[in-house]
């Protein structure tokens, strides 16, 4: 395809939002024609963000369907829950593709959103007509469609780390544990007493324990690939860092597998996926190796003392978790090659 197509970001001035504007800014088939911030209407989005300038230096819209689909084929909506289950109807209606990071979309029962999120559920329409677009393992359900979910971050960094064992036999789903860590930028850029410098540096702090929204999203897929209810422990964690997610995931091997035979499995299952990396026997992933980048690095480590497993999967929060797996759905449903726009090495040191 040889011109590009318009893309419009609602949110522009989150960290999700400015995310998407400096991966799309790379992208050899978008133009970022609009970028949209409710609250800061009229004012250049540099004023917010100084390290655009040269590179995105629009001033920021107002939300305006119809305005907006006289520039653009393809909406984000990087917003807050809640805000957009009010918007998508709109956007859809005026005939534009949508891509929602927000998280009001994925799961597909009101009453459980509003019992999670603790906030009104979107319209059941809307709720069906989403696809769950995480990418390495719905992807062929989101060629073509005109609206996708896009998943959590923590719920990408789980569930690549554990779709394949569940759907091989490889553990008993009942015995799942997992203690995940992430970054402050997931708490967006809002000033709170939890993410200021004071109360995060040099700590590290559990939050929403058995509380997280992102449970019975974790547990949906899981359940799906399982062919029968999962239910999970997940612990999530604030360390003082600005990026990245380390879930850590511990399961009862349903058999005897070696960590080898993990391994195996899992480049099996992944061939072909360039974003997910296996590591080999005796080596774990940090953080830091996916910084910046759409990777997700998995590695394994089996006891056979207590025939347990170890499974170790890290992502960039803002790129693989939310923005990059964003911009890898556009791809897949415009029917571009998945890693458009994306093919660029983690940042490192």
């Amino acid at each position: 395809m040889s011109t590009k197509i318009g893309v419009a970001i609602v949110g522009s001035t989150g960290y999700g939002g400015v995310e998407l504007i400096r991966l799309l800014a790379s992208h050899p088939l978008v133009e970022v024609t609009s970028v949209i911030s409710s609250s800061n209407a009229g004012t250049p989005i540099t004023e917010g963000y100084p390290h655009l300038a040269g590179i995105q230096e629009q001033l920021l819209d107002d939300v305006d369907p119809a305005a907006i689909k006289a520039k653009a084929d393809v909406v984000f909506l990087a917003t807050p829950p809640g805000v957009a289950a009010k918007l998508a109807p709109d956007f859809l209606n005026a005939g534009l593709k949508l891509i929602d990071l927000s998280g009001d979309f994925r799961l597909k029962s009101p009453s459980l959103y509003e019992q999670w999120y603790k906030k009104p559920a979107a319209d059941e329409q809307y709720l069906e007509q989403a696809v769950f677009g995480l990418s390495e393992i719905y992807g062929d359900n989101v060629r073509d469609v005109d609206f996708v979910s896009n998943p959590g971050c923590y719920p990408t960094a789980t569930l690549l780390g554990l779709v394949p064992a569940v759907k091989a036999g490889f553990i008993n789903p009942a015995t799942i544990i997992i203690d995940a860590k992430t970054g402050q930028s997931g708490a967006g850029r809002g000033a709170s007493l939890a993410t200021h410098y004071s109360e995060l540096n040099e700590n590290f702090k559990a939050y929403k324990v058995n509380t997280h929204q992102h449970v019975p999203e974790i547990e949906m897929v899981l359940s799906d690939v399982a062919g029968s209810p999962v239910v999970i422990t997940f612990t999530t964690h604030l360390v003082p860092m600005t990026r990245g997610i380390m879930s850590t995931i511990y399961a009862s091997v349903d058999g005897k597998y070696s960590t080898k035979q993990f391994i195996d499995l899992y480049k099996s299952f992944y061939e072909g996926r360039k974003f997910v990396r296996i590591r080999p026997e005796g080596q774990l992933p940090a953080t830091k190796e996916v910084w910046g980048s759409n990777y997700c690095d998995i590695g394994f480590s089996v006891d056979e003392r207590t025939n347990r497993v170890t499974i170790i999967s890290v992502i960039d929060n803002l790129v693989k978790g939310a923005a990059g797996q964003a911009i890898q759905n556009l791809n897949l449903m415009m029917g571009w090659d998945e890693t458009s726009g994306l093919q660029f090495v983690p940042v490192y040191p």
